[in-house]
Formats: structure tokens, sequence, C-alpha cells
């Protein structure tokens, strides 16, 4: 996963795999390239982290795409000495296997999106506080968006943005927009010419647009540049 820019001349991040179980771990890189491992997950407590990493209040919070409790994946919290608290563990109804990292929000909270799970299975956008209490703010239900990858942006506008990677109105992925109290709006359905699948989230570039990109489509099949 990405690693967090360097502050105070140390950098935090997490690897997909690896570790003494295999499951993934978290490290700190010094700026000298010193490499701390601070933690290898167990499974009980999470496996195989996908996303980056959020700073907040001095600790680090992310997510791992499986393990925890249900199998299903968790939120975890992590201090810069490496002891870690599983905050949540997915119960597959609330969503699973969450592949995006967290942002936090103007209120203080984490956001994210799981994959797959929910009320249709289609994944889900949930919120957590950092006290561990989640909330599903949405349901993907396949036509207005199936399996988003990618986490979210909170835009100057306020409301979160984001990707799926399958479903809309095509089946081949949209871009969505939720408010804070989760109503949801399906902005884009790709339709392949346009891009397809895009596994990537989106960012807000300077003149006040969203950019991103998609796996495949495009004139040439070989993916696309969008905003």
């Amino acid at each position: 996963a990405a690693v967090l820019p360097i502050s105070g001349g140390t950098a935090y991040g997490t690897t997909e795999f690896g570790g003494v179980n295999y499951y993934g771990t978290v490290f700190s890189v010094a700026s000298s390239g010193a490499v701390t491992t601070l933690h290898t997950f167990t499974s009980t407590d999470g496996a195989y982290p996908l996303g980056a990493l959020v700073q907040t209040g001095g600790n680090y919070y992310g997510t791992t795409f499986n393990g925890g409790a249900k199998g299903y994946g968790t939120v975890f919290e992590i201090t810069p000495a490496g002891t870690l608290t599983t905050l949540y563990s997915f119960k597959q109804t609330d969503g699973s296997y969450p592949a995006g990292g967290l942002i936090q929000a103007a209120d203080g909270d984490l956001y994210g999106t799981t994959s797959q799970g929910g009320v249709s299975g289609f994944g889900t956008i949930f919120k957590i506080t950092l006290a561990g209490v989640l909330s599903t703010l949405h349901s993907f239900n396949s036509t207005d968006g199936s399996m988003p990858f990618a986490g979210l942006i909170q835009a100057t506008d306020g409301n979160f943005y984001g990707t799926t990677y399958q479903g809309g109105a095509s089946g081949l992925g949209a871009i969505f927009k939720m408010t804070p109290t989760g109503t949801l709006t399906t902005l884009h359905s790709f339709i392949s010419t346009d891009g397809a699948n895009p596994s990537g989230g989106l960012l807000q570039a300077t003149d006040g647009n969203l950019y991103g990109t998609t796996w495949i489509g495009g004139a040439n099949q070989d993916g696309t540049i969008f905003k």
C-alpha cells in the first residue's frame, strides 16, 4: 500500500503479504532508509492490509482485506510504537473485504468502503468513530454501483466521492457522490468507450474537478484518464 509522507523524519505504511505469518505487516521507514516492522498480522487481528494508512491524533488507522473475528476484514489503530488495536471486525451484513484505505472527514470520523457485503452483497460505504463505533451509510445494489475497491475523498463541497469497479447502468463501473448523511447519487456509469472498471479512487484538482482512471475501456480498450 501507499506510504504516508514523511512527518518528523519517519513514514508509515503496510505490506499486503509477508511478516512472520505472511498475513501482512505495518512498518515504519526512517529518512535514512532504515525499516522497522511495527506489527505482523496474525489473521485473528486482521490479514492482508491493502489500503494506505491515515494519521490522526498521533496514531495511524487502516483496514485489512481479510481476517478479524469473522474473517471479513477489520479496521485497526496502531501507535507509532507498534501497539495495534482492532477497532472493528466486519461481519458481512455490514460490509466485507475492505480494499481501500480510510479518510478522516471534517466531522472527525473515519470513512471508507468495503468491496463486498452489505444488504445486497455488492459493497458498502461506512463511517467509524475513533472509538470503533461503525455505521453502514450505504449498501450498493449493483444498479448504483458494485465492488468499490478504492477509498473515498471528501471534496470541497463537503460531499464524498468515489468509484465502483463494477455495477452501474452498464455493469462496467460507476462514479458516485454521497452526502455526509448517506444519500448516494450515481453521477456516471461507464459504457466501455469512455472507460470501464475503475479500480482506483478520485482526486480533486486545483480546478475543482475530480480526476481518475479506469482499468480498461476507452478507444483502445487499454484504460482511460477522466475528469
